[in-house]
């Protein structure tokens, strides 16, 4: 299904609470010397204008980014977990005003050491050609491949990798309902053959029955290979009936100890920033194994 583009979404506070952990969790594993391999399952365009294009017809960025960087630009006291975040954003932009949002593969391009390896999937037949002369563009080029292909058939055979440390990021748009069972298939499959990888997955919070099973799912799954995990939602809103994104999360298998202190610390402050209506609140729970 290739109705999907991330545009529309780029700087939602789906992306914020996406973000902040996946470079949580870069930063982490870039502790040790050791090379280090990351997967991103569904690259997307890699960067997005906020100025123009689909981002302007949605406006989720007026409920994210704008919000969360104009709170903080009147507010010295950024907390450490939300402030390397917001650093990233900016770099990507010139003087005060946020024009570019970068997505996953720019901010993991961005934290790329020289021993470091990107690997790039989308299947979507314009943005993998607008993906590749973006990534192009970037002094980092040369470390990062970009596959036009299925990253969840494909994500095996690049597991594990030759170092042994890797992190993947699963982000799918779900709109494909059977997104939900290859995902589920392929960290069956991920963990058989690289149990201590970290993974990192991103669901949209919906009222349909595949949303609200994914996390008991993922549970299982990581509990079965006897691998700890930790689950974190951000909701935002509470207004049923409404078809806008209110909700997400992400689900962490084998997290590193750090990342629950982190987002102990970030998500009270975005759901206060962030939070529209008297619905808006977080979850974080964890299992060690």
């Amino acid at each position: 299904m290739f109705s999907y583009r991330h545009a529309f979404h780029a700087g939602s506070h789906a992306d914020i609470l996406k973000h902040l952990t996946l470079i949580h969790l870069v930063e982490y594993l870039q502790e040790k010397p050791g090379a280090l391999t990351i997967v991103d399952t569904h690259a997307g365009a890699g960067i997005y204008s906020l100025v123009d294009g689909f981002a302007t017809v949605s406006k989720e960025a007026e409920g994210g980014i704008f919000r969360l960087s104009q709170f903080f630009g009147k507010n010295s006291e950024t907390p450490e977990s939300i402030r390397k975040y917001l650093e990233m954003i900016q770099a990507e932009n010139t003087g005060e005003e946020l024009n570019t949002y970068p997505g996953s593969p720019f901010i993991i391009a961005r934290l790329l050491r020289p021993q470091d390896r990107l690997k790039l999937f989308e299947l979507h037949p314009k943005e993998i050609d607008i993906l590749r002369h973006n990534i192009g563009e970037l002094k980092e080029a040369k470390q990062i491949d970009v596959y036009a292909a299925d990253s969840f058939s494909r994500l095996k055979g690049l597991l594990p990798p030759p170092s042994r440390r890797g992190l993947v990021l699963i982000d799918p748009s779900y709109e494909d309902k059977q997104d939900y069972r290859y995902l589920e298939n392929a960290m069956e499959e991920a963990l058989q053959r690289f149990a201590t990888g970290f993974y990192a997955i991103w669901y949209p919070i919906l009222s349909r029955r595949e949303s609200a099973s994914l996390p008991d799912h993922l549970k299982k799954i990581a509990v079965t290979h006897k691998r700890s995990w930790l689950h974190t939602e951000l909701r935002v809103e509470n207004a049923p009936g409404e078809r806008r994104l209110q909700a997400s999360g992400m689900f962490i298998i084998n997290p590193p100890w750090t990342l629950e202190k982190h987002l102990v610390e970030a998500l009270p402050v975005l759901v206060k920033v962030l939070g529209v209506d008297a619905g808006a609140k977080y979850v974080l729970k964890s299992f060690e194994a």
